[in-house]
């Protein structure tokens, strides 16, 4: 067992320099104003899995269909969170335009991928206030295919203070109640940016029923009072 650890450790030291002496092509992140050198230090002494963990989207290697599909949804809550229209896409420029370059058999597909569809389903499920019409979104699938990364790289992403819990520890429902409504009420007032927090709720299905109806009950008082303030402004 000393001989193996002593390998490991040989080789991870091995890596770190072959790491160290090739030189960063990749841009600063503006959201993470951590110090380099101290990252550093940090990422040597961390496991692997989290020291090669994907950090940005771009470095994502699952589903593309659901990380776009999760980011859209997340997205559109930039109106009532961040108070940002929605950007508008640039129109496509006539065939008028070009008329050396078009053909009469060249037309735009009428046929509409799955990832279109799914926006624009997404877009038009908008409540009275702007919102998506579902509150939580659910991953699921086997362990290890990438879903708690995901749900912290897009929240990151969208600009977000990821905020992580695990169902399955809090077993009381009144601690998970207390939980979530720390995490949905109180913005995070640590460090240089103040950002609104994203809620990830991990494992959830090894969360008892009570817990699971403490969480519906939540999301569907929230619904109440939005409808019941539809008449006076609200922030």
């Amino acid at each position: 067992r000393r001989q193996v650890l002593e390998a490991s450790q040989q080789l991870t030291e091995i890596i770190n320099s072959c790491l160290g002496s090739e030189p960063s092509t990749e841009s600063p992140d503006p959201s993470m104003d951590t110090d380099p050198a101290a990252e550093e230090e940090s990422a040597s002494h961390c496991l692997w899995v989290d020291k090669f963990m994907p950090r940005r989207y771009m470095e994502l290697l699952s589903d593309d269909y659901t990380n776009r599909c999760l980011l859209k949804w997340l997205k559109l809550w930039d109106t009532v969170v961040f108070g940002k229209d929605k950007a508008l896409k640039k129109a496509k420029p006539s065939p008028a335009a070009h008329p050396q370059l078009s053909h009469p058999k060249e037309h735009p597909s009428k046929w509409k991928t799955k990832v279109q569809l799914t926006e624009e389903i997404l877009e038009a499920e908008l409540d009275q206030h702007k919102r998506p019409k579902y509150k939580v979104a659910l991953l699921c699938g086997p362990p290890g295919l990438g879903k708690t990364t995901l749900a912290h790289v897009i929240a990151r992403h969208a600009g977000y203070n990821a905020v992580e819990m695990n169902a399955s520890d809090d077993r009381s429902p009144e601690v998970f109640r207390t939980r979530i409504e720390a995490a949905t009420q109180m913005r995070s007032v640590l460090g240089s940016h103040e950002r609104p927090n994203c809620l990830i709720i991990d494992e959830i299905d090894g969360a008892p029923a009570a817990s699971i109806n403490v969480l519906l009950g939540i999301i569907q008082r929230k619904d109440a009072e939005g409808e019941a303030g539809a008449g006076r402004r609200r922030r």
